[in-house]
């Protein structure tokens, strides 16, 4: 099989005319890949993705062939099909923090939407937005707005991306809310088959492409407790020796198996599903 791309966590192959995803146990914070693996990570994301990809099959076609993969990749691979993918990060926003929040202190705004003044970090919003980023293949993402994305896709299909993107984030939402759990942003990926069907691609809510918050322990004004990998950003914002450039820093043990242990927790309090 052919590599024909590796980005910071994924590989995809060529496969005839399939590809197939495959998903490492590498993490990356700041766009910066860090030297140490977190343990079952690629399995946990992938196994949460097909999941997913069930829960929204009568909303949006996906990219899933089967897991008929070769035996080194099991568990965390997937056969999809080939799609020529759409070069935006499609993002929904129901709650302010991350990069949201950054840009909303700056500019009132983010990706053109205007949020009422006067929130703080983690706020809820009003109604869930859409607030989509470039695709970069090298350096940091940038916020676009769907004015510019029509200049280039068109209107139809820049509207057929934020309505799916937000259909796709409100049943995820809702789905995650009775299972106690807050899905504060996700960020999703779609492409168009071979007959020009828009499909869902990728990774779908898992911890590298969400936030999600424990219910429980929600409370605006602050940072969350987070099922994710803002555990590893958190750990990594406290080095004083890192500019956050490449190499990144050994992660200590602590933070591996607590991180291991959060991506394990949401799999379970999603899917309902014991980790194996």
């Amino acid at each position: 099989m052919e590599l024909i791309r590796k980005g910071k966590v994924r590989e995809v192959y060529a496969d005839g005319d399939d590809v197939i995803l495959v998903a490492s146990d590498r993490v990356s914070v700041y766009d910066v890949v860090l030297p140490t693996p977190v343990p079952d990570k690629g399995a946990i994301l992938t196994q949460l993705s097909l999941w997913w990809f069930r829960q929204f099959a009568d909303l949006v076609p996906n990219h899933v062939i089967s897991e008929d993969v070769p035996a080194e990749w099991a568990g965390r691979a997937i056969r999809c099909k080939r799609l020529e993918i759409v070069p935006v990060e499609c993002i929904a926003r129901g709650y302010l923090a991350g990069g949201g929040l950054e840009s909303y202190r700056e500019t009132g705004s983010v990706s053109g939407v205007a949020f009422p003044p006067g929130l703080v970090e983690a706020d809820r919003l009003p109604q869930p937005v859409f607030t989509p980023s470039t695709k970069a293949d090298e350096g940091h993402d940038e916020y676009i707005s769907v004015e510019e994305i029509a200049k280039d896709l068109g209107e139809e299909t820049t509207a057929r991306l934020r309505d799916l993107t937000l259909t796709i984030y409100d049943r995820g939402a809702e789905i995650a809310r009775e299972r106690g759990v807050i899905i504060a942003d996700t960020k999703l990926e779609f492409g168009h088959d071979a007959d020009g069907v828009l499909t869902l691609a990728d990774e779908v809510l898992t911890p590298d492409s969400s936030r999600f918050w424990k219910m429980s322990e929600y409370e605006p004004g602050r940072s969350q407790w987070s099922y994710d990998k803002q555990f590893v950003r958190d750990w990594s914002s406290t080095l004083t020796g890192w500019d956050r450039t490449y190499p990144g820093p050994e992660i200590p043990d602590g933070v591996v198996k607590e991180t291991r242990a959060r991506y394990v927790e949401i799999y379970e309090q999603l899917t309902g599903e014991t980790w194996t």
